[in-house]
């Protein structure tokens, strides 16, 4: 049977910026072999498969929709991402497929939730437009000091950048590394083969924002373990990220920018008491169409 899809550029507003995720709507059951190929055909950081649940009954008796929802990248499939998860709850809030401002997914990772959250924009002619953002509902993901790696080593791998931190999540195992300013986070110059041979699924390499900037810090992230070499924006890294920062800079609350070429943002509050971590950005679709193999 055909299988419709969008195309969506996550954590951002502007088509063809933020982070590209295919969102593949499956009514029926599909083995994983054909869910991977799909998803080399794509051949873009995430590819994303929608299979609807019945919905959970709340007790004011209203009910909200349940979907299963499971991630790909052209090579592998993972347990949590944040883009393709912005874009799932996109399309959905955006097609009226739904008739809820929340969203439940059960994953790898647990039951995820994306809200919707209205927002009233003017623009400069004093015009009202309407947008919303999508609000995740993700696990934390705390960081370790990791020590089996020699610094040097690291800083080769980036091309000579000063490392003053290095560190390791607990859950989704990426090496945190973190350099003196955002600066040097956009100066990188990443040797994609000495930083797949690296422990872990992965490396986010994270400076503080200039005083000046409307954000609090600045990451890239890099996954050629899973056949992507440079990740445009990742929602999962910023559910360490958001430790790290708020240990730092005595707070909950940011606005966080991802300097990959095509760039991202997100706003993000740490809720430290039940380690959670709320995620906001908004996404615009860019693609729509049919699978037909």
């Amino acid at each position: 049977m055909a299988v419709n899809y969008t195309l969506v550029d996550a954590f951002t507003e502007s088509a063809f910026k933020g982070n590209p995720a295919a969102v593949c709507l499956v009514d029926e059951d599909r083995d994983d072999q054909w869910l991977q190929s799909v998803a080399a055909e794509f051949n873009i950081s995430e590819t994303s498969y929608l299979t609807r649940l019945p919905s959970e009954s709340n007790s004011d008796g209203s009910s909200t929709p349940r979907f299963r929802l499971r991630w790909f990248t052209p090579v592998v499939e993972v347990t949590l991402c944040g883009h393709a998860t912005l874009a799932a709850a996109h399309t959905l809030f955006s097609s009226g497929k739904i008739d809820s401002d929340v969203i439940e997914f059960v994953t790898l990772s647990g039951i995820l939730t994306a809200k919707k959250v209205a927002q009233n924009n003017k623009a400069s002619d004093g015009v009202a437009h309407k947008g919303f953002f999508v609000e995740l509902n993700f696990p934390s993901d705390p960081i370790a000091i990791f020590n089996s790696v020699e610094v040097s080593m690291i800083s080769n791998a980036l091309g000579g950048a000063s490392v003053i931190y290095l560190g390791r999540t607990t859950t989704l195992d990426y090496l945190i590394v973190v350099v003196p300013s955002a600066k040097d986070v956009i100066d990188l110059q990443p040797n994609f083969d000495a930083i797949g041979k690296f422990p872990g699924n992965g490396m986010i390499v994270t400076g503080i924002a200039p005083s000046e900037s409307e954000f609090d810090f600045y990451s890239r992230c890099f996954f050629p373990q899973y056949g992507i070499n440079e990740d445009p924006v990742t929602g999962s890294a910023h559910c360490s990220l958001a430790s790290y920062w708020s240990k730092e800079l005595g707070k909950c609350d940011f606005v966080a920018y991802q300097a990959s070429p095509r760039g991202g943002e997100l706003n993000i509050h740490l809720d430290e008491h039940n380690q959670r971590v709320f995620l906001q950005g908004k996404a615009i679709t860019v693609m729509e169409g049919i699978l037909l193999a």
